[in-house]
């Protein structure tokens, strides 16, 4: 039925002129399904405070919560179509009335981590694209149907979001920054190996799919008390994301996974000085696959030590600075990373080598992300003691991945199960720290069993690269034109 219902919700949108992508399918479809999870947590949590003799106070005023505006109810429980508002009322309603009530949330709210602050933040960055206030009754109808009461509802939806933002992932040039590969992403949570009590950060969290997987590997572990469970609602997934439609949808993600409140900030990770990074900062697990390709302006380059302005440098400078000692790390990033010759990355390299163990390279084959041509590696690393000899698994599934033949599970059993002892094979090999050249810190070692250089591209893949490359130049000058 859900299934049906976001398929429903889909083929409505495309009949609005303002919803042209997926990108754009998914963002108006996680407005609706926040208000709608809204109500249901809000009606839940009345009925708790009744049971308990208690008055409960609603955070929405009632003009505007869901059952009022949305889906009014008859005695039997259906739809009331004489208060249910349509048509140009319907849009009038949300865009003049709703979404400024909603965006006044932000002022009001106690800090950055409540719920009301996440109201108003989202209703300040998103705008309603659903201009036919019939197509708009049509959506709302379909979101009405979805229930979040039980796990197993929960549970349905969050597989059906997660498919969404996969089909973003694979929309073009600008999608694959939503979506990382969940099949890695669980591998790479299998090596760091987080524990309940740990704080796990993701600095650049897109959708947030670090964070949620991480949540369902410690959710699954048996025996957890109330107070664990307690734990991993509010203390231990933590978040930073610049964009506004990322940042939605990391909220709406994280809330369909089962966490109530995320603690998910909208900022730009970047603007902050490392130099002002306290203990009381810090965090056990760094999870994250940084933005890459991306130029940071000159004063953002002041806030970072090795100044450059390639992003993920910078947020590689960031996540080492903010793992406490003996905290673990992983980080995808361009393979190029391994052997670039320009002064900061030979320093990042002299960094990353000199104040971690960097313990694990993976090296991940071309097609592991869709809709990007350049080949990432994972960098697996522990703070607080220098490097004394590095792991490489070269993963080849023995196929081409494509769109059609995606990365799964299976493909990286054997590096997940070989780099608990840091075992030699076909496909990994060790180095000695040692025998790492002290002026260049070059990390892009050959197999030594006949594999590949780990830095080589094919001429598909620099072309992939050169064709993404002029696609951010096109959407830097547009925005120049439009500022013109």
């Amino acid at each position: 039925m859900f299934e049906q219902a976001f398929r429903n919700i889909d083929d409505t949108l495309r009949k609005e002129a303002g919803c042209t992508t997926e990108l754009d399918y998914t963002e108006q479809t996680s407005w609706l399904l926040f208000l709608k999870y809204l109500d249901a947590l809000e009606q839940d949590k009345a009925t708790e405070a009744e049971l308990e003799g208690k008055p409960y106070n609603f955070i929405l005023d009632e003009p505007y919560r869901w059952e009022s505006w949305a889906a009014p109810k008859d005695l039997i429980g259906r739809l009331d179509h004489n208060a249910a508002l349509s048509g140009d009322d319907l849009r009038d309603f949300v865009n003049q009335k709703l979404f400024p009530y909603l965006h006044d949330f932000k002022q009001k709210a106690t800090g950055p981590n409540t719920l009301e602050y996440k109201i108003g933040e989202i209703f300040g960055e998103i705008k309603n694209k659903i201009q036919s206030g019939y197509n708009l009754r049509e959506i709302i109808d379909h979101i009405d149907e979805l229930r979040f009461r039980s796990q197993t509802e929960k549970h349905e939806l969050s597989h059906l979001y997660e498919a969404k933002i996969k089909n973003m992932g694979n929309a073009g040039r600008n999608g694959g920054e939503y979506y990382t590969p969940r099949p890695l992403i669980r591998a790479m949570i299998q090596v760091t190996a987080p524990r309940i009590g740990e704080r796990i950060y993701d600095g650049a969290c897109g959708s947030a799919g670090f964070l949620c997987e991480a949540f369902d590997y410690l959710k699954a572990k048996p025996n957890l008390t109330t107070s664990d469970l307690a734990t991993l609602q509010t203390n231990t997934f933590f978040g930073k994301e610049k964009k506004s439609l990322a940042y939605v949808i990391a909220i709406m993600n994280m809330i369909l996974h089962g966490i109530e409140a995320p603690n998910i900030i909208h900022t730009n990770t970047l603007t902050e000085n490392i130099a002002d990074i306290q203990e009381k900062d810090r965090y056990d697990v760094v999870l994250a696959n940084p933005p890459f390709g991306g130029k940071e302006r000159k004063e953002v380059q002041q806030n970072f030590p090795i100044r450059t302005g390639e992003t993920a440098f910078l947020f590689l400078q960031h996540f080492i600075k903010i793992l406490r000692a003996g905290g673990r790390g992983g980080i995808v990033i361009k393979n190029t990373f391994l052997s670039n010759t320009d002064n900061a990355s030979v320093s990042l390299r002299k960094l990353l080598l000199e104040s971690c163990n960097l313990h694990t390279v993976l090296d991940c084959p071309g097609g592991t992300f869709q809709g990007a041509g350049v080949k990432t590696v994972v960098l697996f690393f522990e703070k607080g003691a220098p490097t004394r000899k590095v792991w490489f698994y070269q993963l080849d599934p023995g196929r081409n991945l494509g769109k059609t033949n995606p990365l799964n599970d299976d493909d990286l059993q054997e590096f997940v199960a070989l780099q608990r002892s840091f075992a030699d094979s076909p496909k990994s090999w060790s180095v000695d720290a040692a025998s790492i050249d002290p002026t260049t810190f070059d990390l892009s070692v050959k197999n030594p069993n006949g594999g590949e250089a780990i830095t080589h591209r094919s001429p598909q893949e620099i072309m992939d690269e050169i064709a993404a490359l002029d696609a951010e130049s096109a959407d830097v000058l547009e925005v120049i034109r439009g500022l013109l």
